[in-house]
């Protein structure tokens, strides 16, 4: 009986020790258990939070590439433009123990580099930013997207809908204005509204466009006032590159059609909702991460493209033009293949004339002056010598509003 109960005791034993993950197989070679490593920590600093449809789209992707990483993500979110995110990314390094810390606004970059230069040994990444090629800070890093290509196949979409308007009556081709609610008049944003124009005007070449600025990236009172004011101009179609849901409400009400920004708003404006470009983030995030976990070094400028997942499309509205997916698979082939340059210049002109060459300010030099020759081979080469656009034209067909931002 003694031995009987000798082998149950062992037997459960040696069943405790494998459910426990302890057998002598899972040892350093010092008959030690091995310690399950810890997980990497990664920062976001965030302008706004999930109310915002900018900072919602790099929050959704960051729990996305986090999760898939097996990464833990540590978030701060509603940090401005000011000494703030320097204090953030501190208090996320000292307090948090992060290994990256990642930032998403414009005006976060002097911060972030300030505290590259402190934390060496953390890698810090930027959207949208524009001095890491020029910084000299071998731990700050700039990333963006070829959005523009984005914009343009978006503005292809909003093109067959004014040209829908047009074949049934509704407008005249004289009376297809465009309207777009704009945040400053920051090349980022100018990039942006060109693209989607040129997109339209690929479609319809008598379409022009109006743009109004707000002067801040989120002010859903400013954006609802300016499409509103818009439309009162006479623009039948609306888009836009803000961050609230202003300006695709003023559309529902008023029953015109709109291009959003940064995620779809089918469910709140069912009827005027067209489709919506936008940067997935998660392909970024996965790249950092690994080359982090890799001992690798991150690129100093990253730019994603439609090949690598980062430019993307939401699903379209119920009330797009008839045989609007054929053509948008059309052009998102010839973006892909190349058979299709969003600026090639024979696609616009400036005061008339058409470019064969001009220089942008690349480098952000403090006078800002123009540094780098952009046009090659009669193309924009948008993003090619930084991630961060610096497309900072005024072409022919598109006015300006209020430079001042509405004030």
């Amino acid at each position: 009986m003694k031995k009987l109960f000798a082998l149950l005791l062992a037997a459960l034993m040696v069943f405790g020790m494998v459910a426990c993950g302890q057998t002598g197989d899972n040892t350093d070679g010092t008959g030690e258990a091995n310690k399950p490593a810890e997980q990497m920590k990664v920062g976001f600093i965030f302008q706004h939070d999930e109310q915002s449809t900018y900072d919602k789209n790099f929050i959704d992707a960051a729990v996305e590439a986090c999760k898939k990483m097996n990464v833990q993500m540590v978030q701060k979110t509603q940090i401005p433009e000011s000494q703030k995110c320097y204090d953030a990314a501190v208090e996320l390094i000292e307090t948090e123990g992060c290994e990256i810390i990642f930032a998403d606004s414009f005006g976060h970059e002097s911060f972030l580099i300030e505290a590259a230069k402190k934390y060496p040994d953390v890698q810090f990444c930027h959207a949208t930013g524009t001095q890491a090629h020029t910084a000299g800070v071998k731990n700050f890093h700039n990333a963006f997207a070829s959005i523009y290509q984005g914009r343009y196949a978006a503005g292809v979409v909003a093109g067959l809908k004014l040209k829908e308007m047009i074949d049934s009556g509704k407008i005249t081709a004289a009376q297809a204005k465009m309207g777009y609610v704009g945040a400053f008049t920051f090349a980022e944003v100018m990039s942006g509204y060109t693209s989607f124009y040129l997109g339209a005007k690929s479609i319809v070449p008598e379409v022009t466009m109006d743009v109004k600025f707000t002067g801040s990236w989120y002010d859903e009172t400013k954006e609802k006032q300016a499409a509103q004011a818009l439309i009162d101009g006479g623009c039948v179609l609306i888009s836009q590159h803000a961050d609230s849901m202003g300006a695709p409400t003023a559309c529902e009400t008023a029953k015109i059609p709109n291009v959003s920004y940064n995620g779809s708003t089918a469910a709140a404006c069912p009827e005027t909702f067209l489709i919506s470009s936008r940067i997935n983030w998660a392909p970024y995030f996965e790249y950092m991460i690994t080359q982090v976990k890799n001992g690798k070094e991150i690129d100093t400028d990253w730019t994603g493209t439609i090949e690598t997942g980062s430019v993307v499309l939401t699903e379209m509205g119920k009330n797009v033009a008839a045989g609007t997916q054929e053509k948008l698979d059309e052009v998102l082939k010839g973006l892909k293949d190349g058979s299709i340059n969003v600026f090639d210049t024979k696609n616009f002109t400036v005061k008339g004339e058409t470019l064969t060459s001009y220089k942008a300010n690349v480098d952000e030099d403090a006078d800002r002056a123009a540094d780098t020759e952009v046009i090659e081979n009669g193309i924009f080469q948008e993003s090619k010598f930084r991630s961060g656009p610096y497309f900072d034209l005024e072409i022919d067909g598109i006015t300006l509003l209020d430079r001042n931002y509405g004030e």
